[in-house]
């Protein structure tokens, strides 16, 4: 082969990568086998999300500061639920959404980085204040409480997700379909993609990647107008996306 040859072949195998059709965004991963451990398991968030993905046929456990509490709810929610304290709950999960109260969020969290280390961890708190005008967005040290729980678990893979959902049409077993998109956020795009699969388990919802982790704040303060929503026009509105 000569030179010019090489630098031929050369030019045509880049034409060709650069030719080479994207990936398609909506080709996600089958996380149906991965087990999903929900901290605040107990609450009203935490227990809708554990209840839709069991339903849905996921491996869902509770997990609770008290193991007797999280196994009484987890009783209460069937389809397979199991509940343990927090720290077994992580130790038992692939992934684990953090629904915790926000004043509680890094309190919790610190006392789990050893168990939680190596996992995908799904940020979904919003920090929110309220007064007699309403909620308000809150803005942590960190930047949002994201970014505040990727600072608690460096050895972590954290993500955010679940921001928007309304616990009330979470928890409703009539309720068959829930028509709204899930916003995932992080600077894995692997990891985002098993998130967004998760959300996708849930008949109605997608799960949509929107940006890295630095933007969390942004979605987590959306809540704040989403409340203001819901109580004018006595809804549990959510979020869907045009023209995706």
């Amino acid at each position: 082969m000569t030179t010019s040859d090489a630098g031929s072949d050369a030019g045509n195998d880049a034409g060709s990568a650069k030719k080479a059709p994207a990936r398609d965004p909506w080709e996600l991963p089958d996380v149906s086998g991965l087990v999903v451990g929900v901290l605040g398991g107990t609450g009203d968030q935490g227990r809708g999300l554990a209840y839709r993905l069991a339903r849905a046929g996921q491996q869902v456990i509770i997990g609770s500061r008290a193991a007797e509490r999280a196994e009484a709810a987890a009783a209460e929610l069937g389809h397979g639920v199991r509940g343990m304290d927090n720290a077994a709950c992580a130790r038992a999960s692939d992934v684990v959404i953090v629904a915790v109260p926000w004043e509680g969020h890094a309190r919790t969290l610190e006392g789990l980085a050893g168990d939680l280390a190596g996992t995908l961890v799904v940020d979904c708190v919003n920090p929110l204040g309220f007064d007699k005008r309403g909620a308000y967005a809150v803005r942590p040290e960190e930047g949002s409480a994201a970014e505040q729980a990727a600072a608690l678990l460096p050895e972590s893979r954290v993500t955010a997700a679940f921001h928007h959902l309304s616990a009330v049409l979470l928890r409703d077993p009539a309720i068959e379909k829930i028509d709204t998109d899930v916003l995932v956020l992080g600077d894995s795009r692997a990891d985002c993609e098993i998130v967004q699969a998760l959300a996708g388990r849930i008949p109605g919802m997608r799960g949509i990647f929107a940006g890295r982790l630095r933007t969390a704040h942004q979605v987590e303060s959306l809540v704040a107008n989403l409340i203001a929503v819901n109580r004018r026009y006595k809804a549990h509105a959510g979020i869907r996306l045009t023209d995706v």
